[in-house]
């Protein structure tokens, strides 16, 4: 089921904010149909793919954000086994792994039930969440998957902040 201006409570489609943003800040970006935008946004580490859906059965808008990280499957289990840890220290959102394309992605949903419309700034928060969460773990996916670290190790590695400048 597609949305339609008669849809009770709501003046227009919540993908439309979400690319009216994209427009705005000058991401590339593309429809993939009524219910579905693609949006490329750069970051430190890397460019992300981010896409929201709208989930009519549920009212829901889903964001999925992932980045050009394969997964090489000898080190699956212990992608596994990071991506269980950081989702243990999440409170927005939770990171996945994609079996059919051995992708991670962070996922996140705004449920928007009863005709209720997604603001531009919760919008953008949700693109801020998945690429903020992104590029925090980034590092500590390659040290999983190119440095043959454990899960652990990677994560504690890739958590650790320095001070000022040398």
């Amino acid at each position: 089921m597609t949305f339609t201006a008669t849809d009770p409570g709501r003046t227009e489609h919540p993908v439309d904010v979400v690319e009216r943003i994209a427009s705005l800040k000058s991401w590339i970006f593309a429809r993939e149909g009524d219910d579905e935008i693609a949006i490329t946004v750069t970051g430190g580490w890397t460019d992300y793919q981010i896409s929201f859906t709208w989930l009519e059965d549920v009212e829901a808008l889903h964001l999925a954000c992932a980045f050009e990280l394969k997964l090489n499957e000898r080190r699956r289990h212990e992608v596994i086994k990071l991506i269980s840890l950081i989702n243990e220290q999440m409170w927005v959102g939770h990171f996945g792994l994609w079996d059919e394309e051995g992708v991670i992605l962070f996922r996140h949903t705004l449920l928007l039930t009863g005709g209720a419309e997604p603001t531009h700034d919760q919008c953008e928060a949700a693109v801020q969440a998945g690429v903020g969460a992104c590029e925090r773990y980034f590092q500590a996916f390659n040290f999983v998957l190119w440095a043959g670290k454990n899960a652990r190790e990677a994560l504690s590695t890739a958590l650790f902040e320095t001070v000022g400048e040398a």
